[in-house]
């Protein structure tokens, strides 16, 4: 498969294809199995407002280049693990827009399931076209349509609450795309009543808190929340109310670069709130359109029946960011103690980031009446230090051979033995999508392990 150059025109290399939803036609192009519209707005919305639907248009839209991505602060850690950075994609700071890819024999009323997904980032970065993230295999081998969409992120998308500004840009932005996927997807082949929205990391957590928001249940039937950060989610208010105050002289009108270069020193101001300030950026509820943090149960709770929930983490979620740690290193290097050391560090981190809190959702899903599977991924690259690390489920999901050659993070694994994996593990997300009943328990050997909680 090849791997999509992010920002490039596609139509002159590809016969092209033409979808015909309410929104007015939109001129796509067909790239192997599978084809593509990308790069379609979804909204529109100036600085700390609220978004508003794109018009509806008579003329084709030419939708043959990559979302652009939010501007962004450059993460050449994650760069290097994952392989893989934004510098091909176009930056914008109106970013709404969102990429449709679906099986190249799909046509209108073929009623495919619609798999919605949110990148992760800890709300800072990433963006729903890179590469890493080329969704044409699971799109391929699972025949369901998958919509990637790209969102505001950081002081753009995730602060605001104070001066009048709203917070939860980002989430409202995803909420508009989500509500243009059920109005327009028919046309593509998709069934509007077959919604799964699904994300990873702060993609994760943001599936997770818009089962919180009004008409949720209109809007997706399942939700898969990967690696959510929910041990970082709650108690965030005056880390929220000092970052605003910290960002109080940006204005509408300050260029991009220097909201940037001013990001550094809005993040130091959630310094003194412990673990939660690993993610500084993120929702914040009893603003619009989250309840209040003593409210937010109850919410999931009602919801709970109408929306079936996988959900679940990695192994070793943690390695990724205790390897990292300065203070740290000295003794990690230890032989034999130093592994024991960064070992019990890892698992403690990731049970208490990650894991506990997973297992409490799934559990308060089940009780209120939903249904719910919870899993562990549990692969790694041989030999590789990151082990079962965050992001580790991604290249079982998403890209290819290419998109993941530079990658850390599958150091010592032949492409050919994870794609082995991987299509097993797109299948389990592929049957959830159809609403096939995963059963009491399933494994993938050496790779993923769920079962359903009651």
């Amino acid at each position: 498969m090849r791997t999509p150059d992010p920002g490039k025109a596609r139509s002159s290399m590809s016969t092209e294809a033409l979808f015909t939803p309410p929104s007015g036609p939109i001129q796509g192009w067909h790239d192997g199995q599978v084809t593509r519209a990308t790069g379609i707005p979804y909204a529109t919305g100036a600085r700390f407002a609220e978004p508003t639907p794109v018009p509806d248009r008579d003329g084709t839209l030419t939708a043959t280049n990559w979302s652009p991505a939010c501007p962004q602060r450059p993460v050449p850690f994650l760069d290097s693990v994952l392989g893989s950075s934004i510098e091909r994609l176009a930056v914008d700071e109106h970013c709404q827009n969102l990429s449709v890819t679906v099986p190249r024999s799909a046509v209108p009323g073929d009623g495919l399931p619609v798999m919605v997904w949110f990148h992760g980032g800890s709300y800072v970065s990433g963006a729903g076209d890179m590469p890493i993230m080329d969704p044409a295999s699971l799109v391929a081998e699972q025949r369901v349509i998958v919509v990637t969409v790209t969102y505001r992120l950081g002081i753009f998308g995730y602060l605001g609450g104070a001066d009048g500004r709203p917070a939860n840009l980002g989430l409202l932005d995803q909420i508009t795309a989500l509500r243009w996927v059920q109005r327009n997807i028919a046309a593509f082949g998709g069934d509007p009543q077959q919604v799964t929205a699904f994300g990873q990391s702060a993609g994760g957590d943001a599936v997770a808190h818009l089962m919180a928001a009004p008409d949720a249940a209109e809007l997706f039937r399942r939700a898969i929340i990967q690696s959510a950060p929910f041990g970082l989610s709650r108690g965030r208010a005056a880390m929220s109310e000092a970052m605003s105050e910290a960002a109080r002289a940006i204005t509408p009108e300050t260029p991009v670069q220097q909201v940037l270069g001013l990001e550094p020193e809005v993040e130091a101001a959630a310094s003194g709130f412990g673990l939660r300030s690993g993610m500084p950026f993120g929702t914040q509820y009893g603003k619009a359109p989250l309840p209040a943090e003593q409210e937010l149960e109850d919410t999931w709770n009602r919801v709970a029946p109408k929306i079936d929930v996988l959900i679940g983490h990695t192994a070793q979620e943690a390695a990724l960011f205790v390897l990292r740690v300065p203070a740290l290193r000295p003794f990690i290097r230890i032989p034999v103690i130093g592994r024991i050391l960064s070992s019990g560090l890892i698992a403690a981190l990731t049970r208490i980031i990650y894991g506990r809190g997973s297992r409490r959702f799934a559990r308060r899903h089940a009780r209120a009446g939903g249904s719910a599977h919870h899993y562990v991924v549990t692969w790694a690259a041989p030999g590789n230090s990151w082990r079962s690390a965050h992001t580790i489920d991604l290249p079982l999901l998403f890209g290819d051979e290419d998109a993941w050659r530079a990658a850390n993070l599958v150091e010592g694994a032949r492409w050919e033995d994870i794609d082995a994996v991987a299509k097993r593990v797109r299948a389990v997300w592929g049957r959830f999508a159809r609403g096939q009943d995963l059963g009491e328990r399933g494994t993938i050997p050496d790779a993923m392990s769920y079962r359903r909680t009651r």
